[in-house]
């Protein structure tokens, strides 16, 4: 099992050397342009302060930008990072969200891969803009403005079947995530199946987790104020989203959010319709917001939470290794992260 840490505040660069010394394998950097600092500075100042540890996008966003962009981004960035570089690309669930707009749909994210794949390869591609089509390519590669001589793995954000399948056509890496993406078993069913589509094998194939941490100190409740204010953010993300999918499907409320559902749409509705997105999103893995900290319920924490003493922890990641899992993520609130990843080290990470 090998793990990870998230951040994108750029006066916070320090976090990323003090991970990869606590002995962390990688750091993610999200890209959310009106939630955090944006992610090619943040990513360039931390491949210059550490030696080891891998840095990548969690999650890059296509429907930002254009797919050269995209690949120029992080193959710059592989210049001061080479071989500890990879590109982790998603649909923009939050980035897009805060903004009114839905996420990129499979199509063009599929797309997107697929140009941004060829040129980090070093291949020509065919790349279409504004209805015209043209072979692209890196050009005066020689002249090392970027780095596609090492290898920059694309790991696909996906949590749900076509997208996880689309990792298994295209990745070299699932990003899923626990409950919200299925079981470990199911996601990598339906990983395998886009690697069949293409007669692809998955040697190497490295599937990572955004998982929800919760470690309780001695005597601690699930009702404790600190460990609500640990995790509430993190499980009112999944809230968020289940918000969003009703809205724009239709359909029922997953059966992890329906014990709360009424109420929270109550409250939900309560907010002023212009700018209704942008209070959903605001707190996202950051901070909870006060007024939905009744939401986080012991039922809540115990559905999406990692959750228990650190010997606890141990046993549950064992399990999810045992199930195909490589590699876990977690965010922490930005006024405790340092603790929280220490903690992890010294309790969690050193145990297994």
């Amino acid at each position: 099992m090998q793990f990870g840490v998230t951040s994108s505040k750029i006066d916070e660069i320090g976090f990323f050397a003090h991970a990869e010394n606590l002995g962390y394998d990688f750091a993610w950097i999200t890209d959310s342009p009106l939630l955090r600092s944006n992610p090619w500075a943040v990513m360039a100042l931390a491949a210059q302060q550490t030696q080891k540890i891998r840095l990548g996008t969690g999650l890059e966003i296509g429907a930002l930008r254009l797919a050269p962009v995209t690949a120029n981004g992080i193959a710059t960035i592989n210049r001061l990072a080479p071989g500890r570089t990879f590109l982790g690309v998603g649909t923009g669930n939050t980035a897009m969200r805060t903004m009114g707009q839905r996420p990129m749909r499979v199509k063009e994210f599929t797309e997107h891969i697929r140009v941004v794949r060829a040129l980090l390869n070093g291949d020509e591609v065919d790349y279409t803009l504004n209805g015209v089509t043209h072979p692209i390519k890196f050009q005066n590669q020689h002249f090392n403005y970027v780095d596609v001589e090492h290898y920059i793995p694309i790991h696909v954000g996906g949590f749900g079947p076509r997208a996880q399948a689309l990792a298994g056509e295209l990745g070299d890496g699932l990003v899923t995530g626990i409950p919200r993406g299925g079981t470990i078993g199911q996601a990598l069913a339906n990983v395998q199946r886009g690697a069949d589509r293409v007669g692809r094998t998955l040697e190497n194939f490295q599937t990572t987790a955004l998982v929800n941490l919760l470690m309780l100190e001695p005597g601690e409740s699930l009702t404790d104020e600190r460990v609500i204010a640990e995790c509430g953010s993190s499980i009112m993300v999944n809230v968020h989203f289940a918000v969003e999918l009703v809205k724009e499907t239709g359909c029922e409320p997953p059966d992890y959010v329906k014990p709360i559902w009424e109420e929270y749409m109550a409250f939900h509705e309560t907010r002023d319709e212009a700018t209704r997105h942008q209070k959903l999103h605001a707190s996202h893995y950051s901070y909870l917001d006060p007024d939905e900290a009744r939401f986080v319920t012991p039922d809540m924490i115990k559905k999406f939470c990692i959750a228990g003493h650190p010997e606890e922890i141990v046993e549950q990641l064992r399990d999810l290794e045992k199930q195909g899992l490589n590699a876990i993520n977690f965010v922490t609130p930005l006024d405790q992260q340092y603790r929280l990843i220490e903690d992890f080290s010294r309790k969690v990470m050193a145990k297994m």
